[in-house]
């Protein structure tokens, strides 16, 4: 047995050991990557273990998460804080070793896996921000930004259709230092994938562009020189086909289905134990053999070098050195916030009517001026989305610098590709779609949620203000919907100081992903004082008043803000005693204090009426039982957006009435 093998078998006894204390998960795929694992980690991985969060370490994912127990097998192996305790609570509650990787929870996990394909989609992201900060920063003789990323991949996430998103895009920009391997044993839950999965991956990744090596994923030494060709090629990305065995070592259930999802078993693993020729007992791994997976003592030289090289690179570049250091903290301008509201302040002195996704044109403008780490996008609609400012300067194929991707008609790969960017740091990345096609990319955003980072996400054409294009396009849950989605913060403003303030209050999140939702049409401006523009940031505040207990509350978002002002105006002209709320984000209005929700929503009046162009049913918690919400619970038409509102009834005179019905 090779020194390989042994040290892959240390990989294979913890993986089986771990899934079959939990009595739960996915050994033979730990077991078929095992000695792709070891060659990439021991031959060629640039990490810290000790500083899992080190700006030059190479990008290690995991695409196929259900594999888990290989990457927290490498961890514990390699010197991370996760201990043989830790592996012996894989699945368990409150444990280090959830069923898929989990980043924030898992030191050394760059991002959160599972759904298949998406760390794949990640790792395009990771790749394309290395390369973008390495043409911006670096400077002759002063490589800082030098680093690779490596993804691990199965079958599964080449079925997903996120991956043909993710390989083409990054063929196409040339992205050289994205390095795959795709675990290829022909197995998955169902069984043998030649009966669903006939695709060809050479002739494959050959027209996407890329680099194609295919060897034996259990051959130490034939991955070992794979890895440094992929390496060496600097003008396409690299995949390598590993042919392997699932569950290998297994005599009995190795390249069968039987150990894609479920433990091996106490008599099996014997069995495999034996058929490895490894002695020893659950969770016991030898000295010697710790000793040679340890990167504790190479991780801590190569950052030791690093930094004596930023060191000399912050003597001489000093501003560029502070930059860089200010963006991969994740830091903003300390008077950011401040220029923002004045900014906004002006706006509102200078009233326009603008469609809101003009004024986030206009936003992009302002804080494109400000931050230069802010990279925007569009799913091949920026003409419409809006989403280039002045300082935009589009990306191209193997160029690979500026701050603008084109990311063609990709909408989910574009939001997962920005996770990855903003989890690589160093960039605030935003993209662009019509709000109707959030649905391609629904699963990146709840990704983004779930690992609660701040990923920027832009959509427009809001409503049934769409008009002639139909039904089709429409989006009438959409927002709705995402309003659904815990730790996203949905933001639909008004007008243009709302938009101002509100892509101010995404920028400034740090806890979780925001999305902001812009129409087409143009929006009659509001009228404001500086303390209610300083209240838009709590997400909900009073923009019309009465004298003393109002008689009825009409909240609305966006575009109906305008009708909901008005109805009340002819309200308050028949003697009645209306308040208006605008509601730009109910994520940020329902952090608010108690005793805050109760001044702009008192408990006592119960007369109150939401407009929203959308489904109604996420507004009963503002408005309750008694209340009413003007809404569409069905789909829209092919008609001038006009003729639309005032069909389903988005006019003053039917606002007024339904207030009304509340009056009597």
């Amino acid at each position: 047995m090779s020194e390989y093998q042994q040290l892959a078998n240390a990989i294979r006894a913890l993986s089986m050991d771990g899934v079959q204390k939990a009595k739960s998960g996915h050994p033979g795929a730990p077991l078929g990557m095992a000695d792709m694992a070891e060659a990439l980690w021991r031959g060629f991985l640039r990490h810290n273990p000790k500083n899992p969060h080190w700006a030059n370490r190479d990008r290690f994912i995991l695409s196929n998460g259900h594999a888990s127990m290989l990457i927290y097998s490498l961890l514990h192996l390699t010197g991370y804080d996760l201990s043989i305790e830790d592996l012996k609570q894989f699945r368990q509650l409150d444990s280090k070793t959830p069923g898929h990787p989990e980043h924030g929870e898992v030191p050394g996990v760059e991002t959160t896996t599972g759904p298949l394909g998406q760390g794949l989609a990640n790792s395009v992201g990771f790749a394309l921000a290395e390369q973008l900060l390495a043409h911006e920063f670096n400077r002759p003789g002063f490589d800082i930004v030098d680093h690779y990323t490596y993804v691990f991949m199965g079958d599964g996430c080449l079925m997903e259709g996120i991956s043909h998103e993710a390989c083409s895009l990054a063929g196409t920009l040339g992205l050289g230092k994205l390095i795959a391997l795709y675990d290829s044993n022909g197995i998955s839950i169902d069984g043998e994938i030649k009966n669903w999965f006939g695709d060809d991956p050479v002739k494959r990744f050959e027209s996407y562009h890329w680099h194609v090596q295919e060897v034996n994923g259990h051959d130490g030494e034939a991955l070992r020189q794979a890895i440094a060709a992929a390496q060496a090629e600097k003008e396409r990305p690299s995949i390598i086909i590993c042919h392997t065995t699932i569950g290998k070592g297994s005599p009995n259930k190795q390249g069968k289905e039987s150990c894609h999802g479920a433990p091996l078993g106490d008599e099996e693993i014997a069995l495999t134990r034996k058929a490895l020729g490894w002695e020893y007992p659950p969770f016991v791994i030898p000295d010697e053999i710790y000793a040679k997976w340890s990167a504790v003592e190479a991780g801590a030289k190569a950052e030791g070098e690093w930094n004596e090289l930023f060191a000399k690179y912050k003597a001489q570049y000093p501003e560029l050195a502070s930059e860089f250091e200010r963006r991969m903290k994740g830091e903003l301008p300390v008077d950011l916030a401040q220029k923002a509201l004045a900014w906004a302040q002006d706006l509102q002195n200078n009233p326009a009517k603008l469609a809101t996704r003009k004024a986030g044109q206009n936003a992009l403008d302002f804080f494109g001026a400000l931050l230069p780490e802010l990279l925007g996008g569009s799913a091949d609609l920026a003409p419409s989305n809006l989403t280039m400012n002045k300082a935009s300067h589009s990306v191209m194929p193997h160029e690979l610098k500026g701050n603008y991707i084109h990311w063609g008609v990709r909408e989910f790969v574009m939001c997962a590709a920005m996770n990855g960017i903003v989890l690589h740091g160093g960039f605030r990345p935003y993209g662009g779609t019509f709000l109707i096609f959030s649905e391609y990319a629904r699963n990146a955003i709840r990704m983004a949620a779930l690992m609660k980072i701040p990923t920027l996400f832009v959509f427009t054409h809001d409503s049934i203000g769409v008009g002639e294009d139909g039904p089709t396009h429409e989006p009438i849950e959409q927002t709705a919907t995402l309003r659904l989605v815990p730790n996203l913060d949905t933001w639909r403003p008004c007008d243009q100081v709302e938009t101002a303030v509100a892509w101010t209050q995404m920028i400034e999140r740090k806890c979780g992903p925001s999305d902001i939702v812009l129409t087409r049409q143009g929006l009659e401006q509001m009228p404001r004082t500086p303390e209610q523009i300083a209240a838009i940031a709590k997400g909900g505040y009073i923009l019309k008043d009465c004298e003393g207990t109002p008689d009825l509350i009409y909240i609305a978002t966006g575009s109906e803000v305008a009708l909901a002002f008005h109805a009340a105006e002819e309200l308050a002209q028949e003697g009645k005693k209306v308040r208006v709320v605008s509601m730009p984000c109910c994520e940020e209005f329902d952090r608010q204090s108690a005793e805050y929700k109760e001044q702009v929503l008192p408990s006592a009046v119960r007369n109150r009426v939401a407009i929203e162009a959308g489904t109604t049913t996420t507004w009963y918690k503002y408005v309750g039982l008694d209340g009413k919400v003007l809404g569409l619970d069905h789909y829209g038409a092919s008609a001038p957006a006009d003729k639309l509102f005032e069909r389903y009834g988005f006019t003053v005179a039917n606002a007024v009435a339904v207030g009304k019905s509340l009056l009597k």
